[in-house]
């Protein structure tokens, strides 16, 4: 058994080479790379290795079920959820796996986020660069701009506290850092408790992602997946938390359509996906010790939560919890792709034809 396996779920992402050999590069522990290719091939060839496979799989079949596929072909002890484009600190893995024997292993962590600065744009004309953010136009001679890569994990700014607000929607949550039981946690433990997670890495107990449903393909095809993680965690008696003894760094979208999201994520889609994770915590999960209000009450004063909005949720929940039925209601099955092909370094590729029964890896 491997100590970790890092799931990506990636659509045609560019980085997707970089990222898994930063990978490889900065562990120290039995950890392994499983990516699915959902829909279109990886923009730049992966090469072999004996640590990574490739699942491609057409049709597509959305990045929540992505990311679980690859969960189905772990046999790790931990598994982590990790965007498509990131870089890691140095022996990450170990400095994870090292902080998860000192709690309860009823626990999601992620390391500090740093800002991923990927590339700049560089004007090979007048040799004007400017930040990947901006259009691949010289600001100064107008001449087409081209990539300049640098793949460097900002030591500013750092992030270590998020939050969803009452809509509820992701938040950053620099004021919790101000408060004296994080002062504390994080001096004495190097770890700090948060309400939410950004959602571009997480990782927990293979067995625990599966027995809490942290990836509830029926949600939608992508997004909110920090609030679905971060409530089911707290709810059910486990806690999130930052390990300040290691870091990743995180590409964000651009402001331009350079680096736009690889899935279908229309304005409307997103809500919908909003809509359902938020109906399925407020309803009532299997084995909740929680209401959403005593996560809110936790870190409160929480930003944007209002006293007159944790008292309608309050009502909320008293007008549901007459109607909760605390039977585990049946899993729906996953979405499973017909086909795919499985990449290994030490085996051929492999068309695997796909009923009921789960991938099987490749014989190593």
């Amino acid at each position: 058994m491997r100590d970790l396996s890092i799931l990506i779920p990636a659509r045609n992402e560019e980085f997707l080479e970089n990222t898994i050999e930063d990978i490889l590069k900065n562990i120290e522990a039995d950890t392994e790379v499983i990516a699915v290719l959902d829909g279109q091939w990886a923009n730049s060839p992966i090469e072999q290795h004996d640590r990574v496979s490739l699942i491609y799989v057409n049709p597509a079949i959305g990045q929540r079920a992505a990311q679980n596929l690859a969960c189905r072909l772990s046999r790790a002890k931990y598994v982590m959820k990790l965007d498509a484009h990131c870089s890691f600190d140095k022996g990450f893995d170990r400095k994870m796996i090292e902080a998860f024997r000192k709690v309860d292993e009823k626990v999601v962590m992620l390391p500090v986020m740093r800002n991923l600065w990927a590339y700049d744009w560089k004007c090979y004309k007048c040799g004007k660069r400017v930040y990947q953010d901006r259009e691949p136009k010289c600001p100064a001679c107008g001449n087409k701009m081209k990539k300049k890569m640098l793949w460097i994990g900002k030591e500013r700014p750092q992030s270590d506290s998020y939050c969803f607000d009452a809509q509820p929607t992701f938040a950053y949550f620099g004021e919790y850092r101000r408060r004296p039981e994080y002062k504390k946690d994080k001096k004495e433990k190097g770890l700090t408790e948060i309400m939410s997670i950004q959602g571009s890495c997480f990782m927990c107990l293979r067995q625990l992602y599966w027995d809490w449903n942290l990836c509830d393909e029926t949600l939608g095809n992508w997004g909110h997946q920090g609030i679905e993680v971060a409530c089911k965690t707290w709810l059910k008696g486990g806690r999130v938390l930052v390990n300040h003894q290691t870091w990743y760094a995180h590409m964000f979208r651009t402001k331009n359509a350079t680096f736009s999201f690889p899935w279908p994520a229309s304005g409307k889609d997103q809500h919908e996906v909003r809509k359902k994770v938020w109906e399925q915590i407020l309803k009532g999960l299997p084995d909740q010790k929680h209401p959403v209000s005593w996560l809110v009450e936790k870190f409160w004063p929480v930003k944007g939560w209002t006293d007159e909005d944790l008292k309608k949720l309050k009502t909320k929940e008293a007008k549901l919890s007459s109607k909760h039925i605390a039977t585990k209601p049946a899993r729906k099955k996953s979405s499973l792709p017909s086909s795919g092909v499985i990449f290994s370094a030490q085996s051929t590729i492999q068309h695997l034809e796909i009923g009921l029964a789960h991938y099987r890896r490749p014989a190593q």
